[in-house]
């Protein structure tokens, strides 16, 4: 409530052009920061599943060759 009393008097611009950039120009940084991070452990959990996946992939593959092999015996 006290932000729209704030706000109430001033033009569209400062609500909408200035106090946007002025976040962004002093917060920029750690924004930067936060999406980096966030994205980065986005990235490490892909290529977690990615490997976990490829690992159970192959040791599947490798087990089902070597029991038709044991069958053939």
């Amino acid at each position: 409530m006290a932000a729209k009393q704030i706000f109430q008097g001033l033009p569209w611009w400062v609500k909408w052009v200035v106090v946007p950039l002025l976040v962004i120009v002093l917060f920029g940084g750690l924004i930067t920061s936060v999406v980096g991070f966030v994205a980065w452990l986005l990235f490490r959990a892909l290529l977690l599943v990615a490997v976990i996946g490829g690992l159970v992939y192959v040791v599947r593959k490798f087990t089902s060759s070597s029991r038709s092999s044991r069958d053939d015996w």
